[in-house]
């Protein structure tokens, strides 16, 4: 039987809905899960024809399986991943069972922060940064390429806002090294520059060397203890001076990586109409990425992406145009959840398309150190993007979670 094999899944967003699509489209679905609760609430997986509990980052034990997989009658016709760090791995398996034209050591650059700036070192949109070893120290030489403060830190491998620090002065940056050291003692940090300007984030298809952009989504950051992306903004129609400078960034990535075929999605801030990098991911956005294109364009970009890598030719075409915007809702407090309520007014307000809310009771809830720590959103479309942004984020207010003292 035709088989897709998905490295790794969240319970919800893009790696959920590229299993259900999997489904759609007349596939087995085996999903390789280090997840115990996932084998609790297999009950709740219906998508999912077959788990296995497996640690998703031992190759040899992976390859194995499939092998057994393959001697049960299962036809492996592509491996996927949409999690952050599993991309490379999965298409490594691809490379061995079922080659799809898709590189794992392009993924496996993109997924190290280090190398992604290496290897785009001098290109007028990339960034000045430094990297700093495991067990280095930082002095006022190993900075003396900025212009002073602030700084952002970030692990190489940092994903979800999860090792991304901004650092006021001297003392504060060697607090935030030393932290990252100590935490991921044999990998590289690295030190950026600042960049202010507002942020927007670039979904792509990369088929037979072709570039096509699936969508351009204005953020919103939250500042905290991290930077948390709240607020995603989808344009409806992209001004001319955004996209030919976007076609540019996205033309240099694909020939310095010498990409052929590739899903990826790109954060930059647009300051003083030049395009400035922030970082590259392999693979579509997670979260509510997927359903918030859909809801703007009509296609699914997480099937689109199977699609690629099963060797098919990707279709990304409009089948309407509505600008869409998607609220997250986070909470200011640590505590267990008691309820949630507003759910069903947020939903029936007029031009809501999707309210999801995470967490069931018990829960325990913090305020943000990364994405994983938004616990709802709204998703709302309008005939402008202002539209848009009033009806989701008044929607989003609806939603309250109330706690008990942790």
């Amino acid at each position: 039987m035709k088989t897709i094999i998905f490295i790794g899944s969240n319970k919800s967003g893009s790696s959920r809905e590229a299993i259900r699509a999997a489904v759609k489209l007349g596939y087995f679905t085996v999903l390789f899960t280090h997840k115990e609760r996932q084998l609790e609430q297999r009950h709740e997986y219906v998508d999912v024809h077959e788990m296995i509990f497996i640690d998703t980052t031992d190759l040899p034990a992976m390859k194995k399986e499939i092998v057994s997989l393959q001697k049960k009658g299962n036809d492996i016709k592509t491996i996927v991943s949409f999690i952050d760090s599993h991309v490379s791995i999965a298409l490594k398996l691809c490379e061995v069972f079922c080659p799809n034209g898709l590189s794992s050591s392009i993924a496996e650059v993109m997924e190290n922060k280090a190398s992604t700036r290496s290897l785009l070192d001098g290109l007028p949109f990339s960034p000045k940064f430094v990297t700093i070893k495991p067990n280095e120290q930082v002095d006022v030489q190993t900075i003396k390429i900025f212009k002073g403060f602030p700084l952002i830190v970030k692990s190489s491998s940092s994903t979800g806002s999860k090792d991304v620090l901004r650092a006021e002065n001297l003392d504060q940056l060697r607090s935030h090294v030393r932290k990252l050291q100590e935490k991921n003692e044999d990998e590289a940090v690295m030190i950026e520059e600042f960049i202010e300007g507002q942020q927007y984030l670039v979904e792509a298809i990369v088929h037979r060397k072709q570039i096509h952009i699936a969508g351009v989504i204005e953020q919103e950051i939250t500042f905290g203890k991290r930077f948390i992306i709240t607020g995603y903004g989808v344009l409806a129609t992209i001004p001319r001076h955004l996209t030919e400078g976007i076609e540019k960034v996205l033309q240099s990535i694909v020939e310095k990586f010498a990409i052929e075929n590739a899903a990826l999605h790109v954060e930059m801030r647009f300051v003083n109409n030049e395009w400035r990098l922030i970082e590259i991911n392999p693979r579509i956005s997670g979260g509510a990425m997927n359903n918030m294109l859909q809801a703007a364009f009509g296609f699914n970009l997480a099937e689109e992406t199977l699609k690629l890598y099963l060797g098919e030719r990707p279709q990304l075409e409009h089948q309407h145009k509505h600008f869409i915007f998607t609220q997250y809702v986070i909470v200011h407090e640590k505590g267990i959840l008691e309820k949630v309520t507003g759910k069903n007014r947020a939903r029936k307000m007029d031009g809501v398309v999707e309210v999801y809310v995470k967490p069931k009771k018990g829960s325990l809830l913090v305020p943000p150190l990364s994405m994983g720590h938004r616990y709802a959103y709204v998703i709302a479309k309008g005939r402008t993007m202002t539209s848009a942004k009033v009806i989701a984020k008044k929607a989003a207010k609806e939603i309250q979670f109330h706690l008990q003292d942790y």
